[in-house]
């Protein structure tokens, strides 16, 4: 069963949209039908006399109705009227009055039938009364005269006019007259007045009625009021009394309250249901009372009580009966109260309950109609037929009256009418009618076919399938073209064939097929829903806070469904935007520039579309500092406190904090406003302390969060009376200036401080523990005075007293001076130094007697300086150092000194006027200490089993070097050291070559410098070994670093040392970390090398890309902890930027280095080094030189020449001469010396080495810088390059910089 479902009273939001889809179920009027009355007059019409009279009588029906009216009971026969006429198809009349009727002449009851052959709808009685606006008597009034403080009520009594005329009181200058809780008008029109003050007296209260349907305006004559006051009595009876009488007695006499309206105790009054119930109390008394409303034995209906008139009427809306009771108003002032109690009873007029409804019933069916009505009292139903009582209408043996239903049965066509249902009771009456009308028809769908219904998701979506037929069809509703019939509870099905969703979703989109079906036939109808997303403000406005002139923006994002168009509006309190160039609204914002005060308040922005509406809102408040207080007023002044009163400005929606009290000294100081006292916001009264002989002027300055506001106007000037100071001079004191003086001084009191006229000093002083008397002075108003001819620094009392015309200040107190300094006579004896160590000495000496300081002993002042630096011999310029030791001190520790060094030092004593003369020069000298760290240490040149370390001397010897001291140990890949291996090294030299240490090997290195104290603070680096050429084939080796002083140190080790891992001690590093990321690039590859530092087992990956390059960086994993990785696949000639990371470790990575690939070899097309033909020539090659090599030595032992040589002679190229045999040598080995020559020949007597052998490091050219697949196992002498590869020597390189490698097939290109 589908479910069925009434509008539910929880959604009033759907009750227009189903009463309009109800209508829709009408009787189509192209079916016959009785008539039914569509619009009428009111019930109670009142007329305006001036203009035609209009009573409206509309119907429907089929066939069209006609129309008939009766005038107070009887036929209207209209056509006997020249001044009435009807309108066409209608049953209107119109009375023509504006052509000599007189609308007097029609007043009556009226009512209208409209009839056609199915049956007569009649309308309500309709009252015609025209309207009424009657001129006032003539009256004379005679003049009101009333005691001040008396009551008083001006009654206005309009006269009775047709609808109740408005009431209200103005001036001859026809504005209002102000009203009050003293002075107010009641609900009958009458002005009451609780208390007369002199201010009521007037000759023109004027009351006038306002006719609203005639649009006129009746005036009173005007009523004249006089009120006497205690200023108005004669002057005899205010001679005869004292001006205690006068000034101690009440001017009027206060009363307790007494109610002018209503009258007595209780009172009763009936309101009928519905309408508003209005209760009023107003009382006399002085002071004004005060009203206050109770209900009796209950609460005041909240949301519909309402107080008007300062609270003299209660205001009760839509009264129902549960608002019937007793209300009390209470009256009260200072000396008592009185009240009144009104019953209410709520009557009504007949009101629905169920009201009779149209019935379409088909032939052979069953039905009723059902009037139910209730009222107060109980109203009684009667029934008509076709306007005709029931009881005396045709008869029809299908219907049956039961009170107030119908019941019909078995209904034929001739059962058709319509039925009128009259509830009425004394306070009125209801009429409705209602038709049965008997038809036999198929369905109809009166619903547009395809209507397109579009609903917001989460909204309910409500589908109109308006139908007719006779019986009353049976409505299905399905989804799809043939999707099933609805049912469920997530669908409500209602009795005129609305299909509702309630929650509409996105899957709710679809067609849906609504079916209705009886007896007679079926039919069907297709409509469409589509489901749109809701309007959302994403972004909102926000609370805002702004200064006053400054600039404020509301947001209002909002996201919709793309096929609404949205329209956004900005309001401000409910209404438009004001018309202001100010206010700029944007796509998403409203800016308000140059704020004012006027924009404060609450702004909203609402989005509508065509299928939703929301609104966001944010109150703006302006603030500002407040405005300047006002009113100042000084009460209660005495000769020392003045009491200041003020009414604080507006505060601008930002707290008052604090208020600022400043004065002004109009005597001594016009113009100028010092700072006085300030109280809290919440206080507007200061006590304020003044001083003798001041003008004072007071202003008041208001502060809040903003700032503060404008002073307010000066108070008036208030002058205190003179008296002697009552202070005196502060901060005396007595300070020489000169050996012979005594200057004393003191702070001047400040113009309010004098007290009176005559200012003036008296300065007194005597020397401090010698007999004399004082010596006074007064002095005009100055701040010093000069004692001259007083011994050097000798102990004065000083007094200073204030003074001025009216006496002397309290005595004052003695202070201590002192009369002016000299220098020091005598130097510090018996200065003594004791060195403590190589930095530090301390000093002593013996104090000087205090009468030789003749002044403030300061403290000692201590000179020192160095001599010269025992351990270079060499002068330099003479800088002296400072110290000074403050008091009776006589030692002090001298630090910061230099060690090995010859010093020289002074003491002097210091007083306030300088220092004495210098003690005689005092010689010491430093001990010699530790040096200071080697200024660097460089390691270069590394091969496979040799490094070249160089080294700077300390920057501070502090004493002889006996020599260094360097330490080093091999480090693993697990960070492993190896044994510590310790060398020392003359103090002479500044570098070594380590020798047979282990290929690819990292090292360690601590070095420092020892004197004969000790060794000074190391240095450390570490360096790797290059790796074996098998291993590392076409890595350029970086050249040996030109300079002088090279030890050359055959470190031999072991075998044990290069066949049996040695034994290593596991370091942990502080913190992971990879440095020293070198690179040494060819032209497609690059060879990258690091050190690590860190736990074990890390997993090291390379990073690298184009410099420059805003590209992802590329990524390599490196097999195992090795420490080394070469990047293949380069572009040759580009910059590339590199990173080595380790993962796992909190992903932490080395710093960028950036290498360059060489440029691209024109002639290299394939790469044959690999090739097994390539290998084969290169060992011939190799062996064909090895033979030549036998030759030569041969030869050379003879004195002869060898074919090479031969050709080296011929050519005499420039690039060879350096290896020509003019001195009879190959140039194996060179000394460092002449490797700073470059490429000059090698020297004279340089010999191979007695073993035989090339060592591989002693040469500068070899194969194995030519490229991939030569691994550097021939022993070739510079002679055989410059021959065959045409390569020049190649140039010194700097650290781990590298050159490029040229293929070998260019090198075999030579001699190929």
């Amino acid at each position: 069963m589908m479910k069925k479902k009434s509008i539910p009273a929880s959604k009033p939001f759907l009750i227009l949209f189903l009463c309009q889809m109800i209508s829709a179920l009408d009787v189509p009027l192209d079916l016959s039908q009785p008539p039914t009355i569509t619009h009428q007059s009111p019930k109670d019409y009142i007329v305006d006399p001036r203009e035609n009279i209009v009573i409206q009588c509309e119907a429907k029906g089929k066939p069209p109705p006609s129309f008939s009216w009766t005038r107070n009971g009887t036929h209207f026969d209209i056509d006997k009227d020249a001044q009435v006429t009807m309108k066409p198809n209608s049953g209107t009349l119109v009375i023509n009055i504006m052509n000599g009727g007189k609308a007097e002449a029609y007043e009556g009851v009226y009512q209208c039938t409209a009839r056609n052959e199915r049956g007569a709808a009649i309308s309500n009685n309709i009252v015609i009364r025209p309207s009424r606006s009657p001129l006032w008597t003539k009256e004379k009034l005679e003049p009101h005269q009333v005691r001040e403080g008396d009551s008083l009520v001006l009654h206005c009594r309009p006269p009775v006019g047709l609808p109740p005329p408005i009431i209200f009181w103005m001036d001859n200058a026809f504005q209002r007259l102000p009203q009050s809780e003293r002075v107010s008008q009641g609900l009958n029109g009458d002005l009451y007045f609780s208390n007369v003050q002199p201010e009521d007296t007037r000759e023109d209260y004027i009351c006038y009625a306002r006719f609203n349907h005639t649009q006129t305006i009746q005036q009173k004559q005007p009523i004249s009021v006089k009120v006497f006051s205690l200023d108005s009595l004669n002057d005899t009876i205010a001679a005869n009394l004292s001006d205690t009488d006068i000034y101690g007695a009440k001017p009027v006499t206060e009363r307790q309250p007494v109610l002018l309206t209503p009258t007595g105790s209780t009172s009763t009054k009936v309101e009928l249901r519905g309408n508003v119930l209005l209760l009023e109390c107003i009382a006399a008394g002085l002071p004004t009372p005060v009203i206050r409303w109770i209900k009796e034995g209950g609460e005041l209906p909240a949301n519909r009580t309402f107080f008007e008139n300062f609270k003299k009427t209660l205001k009760i809306i839509d009264v129902s009966e549960a608002d019937s009771g007793n209300y009390k108003c209470i009256a009260r002032n200072t000396l008592g109260s009185v009240h009144h109690v009104i019953s209410v009873t709520v009557k009504a007029a007949p009101y629905w309950i169920t009201a009779p409804r149209n019935l379409v019933l088909s032939p052979g069916e069953d039905g009723t109609l059902i009037c139910r009505a209730n009222g107060n009292p109980k109203p009684s139903i009667s029934w008509l037929a076709n306007g005709v009582p029931i009881a005396i209408a045709p008869e029809d043996p299908s219907r049956k009256v039961d009170g107030d239903t119908i019941i019909f049965s078995h209904v034929q066509e001739r059962s058709s009418a319509v039925y009128q249902c009259n509830a009425s009771n004394e306070y009125g009456y209801l009429l409705a009618n209602a038709f049965v009308n008997v038809l036999a028809e198929p369905p109809r769908i009166l619903t547009p076919a395809n209507k397109l219904y579009q609903v917001i998701a989460d909204s309910p979506a409500l589908l109109d399938c308006a139908y007719f037929g006779s019986p009353k069809p049976e409505i299905e509703w399905f989804k799809g073209v043939k999707g099933s019939i609805l049912r469920g509870n997530e669908y409500v099905f209602h009795d005129n064939g609305t299909l509702e969703i309630p929650v509409a979703q996105k899957d709710s989109t679809g067609t849906y097929t609504c079916v209705a079906r009886n007896e007679l036939g079926k039919i069907q109808n297709e409509v469409h829903l589509e489901i749109k997303d809701p309007t959302m403000i994403i972004k909102q406005p926000e609370y805002k806070v702004v200064q006053r002139y400054g600039q404020v923006s509301f947001e209002c994002i909002i996201k919709h469904d793309s096929t609404l168009l949205p329209t956004v509006i900005w309001l401000k309190d409910n209404d438009e935007l004001p018309d202001d160039e100010r206010f700029l609204v944007g796509k998403d914002n409203l800016t308000i520039m140059n704020v004012t005060d006027k924009d404060d308040g609450t702004y909203t922005c609402i989005v509508n579309t065509t299928l939703d509406s929301v609104s966001a809102s944010a109150v703006l408040t302006v603030v500002a500092r407040p405005n300047p207080p006002f009113d100042l007023e000084l009460t209660g002044q005495l000769e020392r406190s003045i009491e200041l009163s003020w009414i604080p400005g507006d505060e601008n929606n930002s707290p008052i904090t604090h208020f600022v009290i400043e004065y002004e000294d109009g005597l001594h100081e016009p113009g100028v406003w010092h700072y006085q006292t300030e109280v809290p916001g919440t206080q507007t009264t200061v006590q304020l302390k003044l001083s003798p002989y001041v003008n004072y002027s007071f202003r008041v300055v208001a502060v809040n969060k903003i700032g503060r506001s404008q002073p307010s106007e000066p108070s008036e000037q208030y002058l205190t009376k003179s008296a002697s100071p009552d202070e005196n001079p502060a901060n005396v004191q007595g300070i020489g200036s000169e050996p012979d003086n005594l200057v004393i001084t003191w702070e001047s009191l400040k113009g309010f401080q004098s007290n009176g006229p005559g200012l003036q000093y008296k300065v007194s002083w005597r020397q401090k523990d010698v007999d004399d008397e004082w010596t006074s002075v007064i002095v005009a108003n100055v701040s010093k005075y000069i004692v001259s001819g007083t011994p050097t620094f000798v102990p004065y009392e000083i007094k200073v007293q204030a003074l001025n015309d009216l006496g002397y200040a309290p005595e004052p107190s003695e202070v201590i001076g002192h009369s002016g300094e000299d220098l020091p006579m005598v130097a510090p004896g018996n200065v003594q130094v004791h060195v403590i160590n190589s930095t530090l000495a301390k000093v002593h000496w013996d104090p000087v007697p205090l009468k030789t300081v003749r002044g403030h002993l300061q403290g000692y002042k201590v000179y020192y300086w160095k001599v010269q630096s025992l351990s270079r011999r060499s002068r330099r310029h003479v800088e002296k150092k400072i110290l000074t030791f403050r008091g009776n001190k006589t030692f002090g520790m001298l630090p910061g000194l230099e060690p090995y060094s010859s010093y020289k030092l002074n003491v002097r004593v210091v007083n306030g006027k300088g220092e004495g003369p210098a003690s005689p020069d005092k010689v010491f000298k430093t001990p010699e200490g530790v040096p200071s760290s080697p200024s660097y240490l460089k390691i270069t040149n590394p091969t496979l089993d040799s490094l070249t370390l160089e080294w700077g001397s300390p920057t501070h010897p502090n004493g002889v070097l006996t020599s260094y001291i360097l330490k080093f140990q091999p480090i693993n890949n697990t960070h492993e050291l190896g044994p510590l291996v310790e060398i020392r090294i003359p103090a002479n030299e500044s570098s070594l070559i380590l020798k047979n240490l282990n290929y690819s090997t990292r090292y360690k290195f601590y070095f420092n410098a020892q004197t004969s104290v000790g060794s000074g603070s190391q240095i450390t680096e570490e360096a790797v070994t290059i790796m074996d050429e098998g291993k590392m084939a076409g890595i350029l080796h970086p050249a040996v670093v030109a300079g002088k002083g090279y030890s050359e140190i055959l470190f031999a080790t072991s075998p044990v040392m290069h066949t049996v891992r040695p034994t290593f001690y596991k370091v942990q590093p502080l913190y992971p970390r990879i440095r020293n990321v070198t690179t040494a690039a060819a032209e497609t590859y690059a060879n990258i090398s690091w050190e690590y530092e860190g736990p074990d087992h890390a997993n090291f990956y390379v990073e690298y890309g184009v410099a420059g390059s805003k590209e992802d960086w590329k990524k390599e994993i490196v097999n195992g902890s090795r420490s080394f990785f070469v990047l293949k696949g380069l572009t040759p000639g580009t910059a590339y930027k590199v990173r080595v990371g380790a993962e796992g470790l909190s992903g932490f990575r080395s710093s960028e280095d950036v290498f360059e690939t060489g440029p691209a070899m024109a002639s290299r097309q394939v790469d044959i080094a690999t090739q097994g033909w390539f290998i084969g020539l290169m060992c011939a090659v190799a062996l064909l030189i090895l033979i030549l090599l036998i030759v030569c030595f041969i030869r050379r032992n003879k004195g002869g020449k060898y074919p090479v040589k031969e050709k080296e002679d011929a050519h005499a190229d420039p690039e060879i001469q350096p290896m020509k045999e003019d001195d009879g040598t190959f140039g194996e080995y060179r000394s460092l010396e002449s490797d700073a020559e470059d490429h000059k020949p090698l020297k004279k007597g340089s010999r191979t080495p007695s073993d035989r052998t090339v060592k591989k490091e002693d040469s500068d050219d070899s194969l194995v810088d030519y490229g991939e697949g030569v691994n550097g196992q021939f022993n070739e002498d510079g002679s055989f390059i410059g021959q065959y590869s045409g390569k020049k020597e190649k140039e010194p390189a700097e650290g781990n910089e590298s050159s490029e490698a040229p293929s070998p097939v260019n090198a075999m290109n030579s001699f190929v």
